[in-house]
């Protein structure tokens, strides 16, 4: 997985990055999404949940989230988990990137 910035605005923007993915697991219903400011991993930034529709990148805003905010550059971490239909995890995978 991977991910940018794209035209994520800073200060409470909570369209989510553009996000690419490979190696999606068989039998991937949906995807769950995290965000954790790596400099401060208190807060509550969340995630979201879309569903798995076989293509590789997801755009910006495919899910709502609280965007980042810092007072100087901060390192964020997205984990993705790729569930089944009964919700059991089959793959995870994360992502860093500073911002801005």
């Amino acid at each position: 997985m991977s991910f940018s910035w794209g035209p994520t605005k800073k200060c409470f923007d909570s369209k989510s990055p553009p996000i690419s993915m490979r190696g999606v697991p068989k039998g991937t219903a949906k995807l769950r999404f995290r965000m954790i400011d790596q400099d401060a991993p208190n807060y509550p930034h969340g995630g979201g949940t879309v569903k798995w529709t076989g293509k590789g990148s997801l755009p910006y805003g495919a899910f709502r989230y609280k965007g980042p905010c810092p007072p100087r550059p901060h390192t964020y971490q997205i984990t993705v988990e790729a569930l089944d239909k009964s919700n059991k995890v089959l793959a995870k995978a994360r992502a860093k990137r500073r911002f801005p």
